[in-house]
């Protein structure tokens, strides 16, 4: 194969690979903010659930 032509195939990989991971970013990207709010959600839901919960007695300092 001629050089010149092995580097017009790499390039043309190259730049598929980057449209793949530019794609590939962008979806991670728009994925993010749901996943916060699904996190910090849950974290609420799990203090209040700690705070309407019945409280321990103290114990008893000898």
């Amino acid at each position: 194969m001629r050089p010149e032509i092995h580097l017009a195939l790499h390039h043309v990989r190259a730049a598929e690979l980057r449209a793949e991971a530019d794609a590939y970013r962008l979806a991670a990207a728009a994925r993010r903010p749901r996943n916060l709010r699904t996190r910090l959600g849950w974290t609420l839901v799990e203090v209040g659930l700690r705070l309407a919960a019945t409280p321990k007695p103290a114990a008893a300092i000898p």
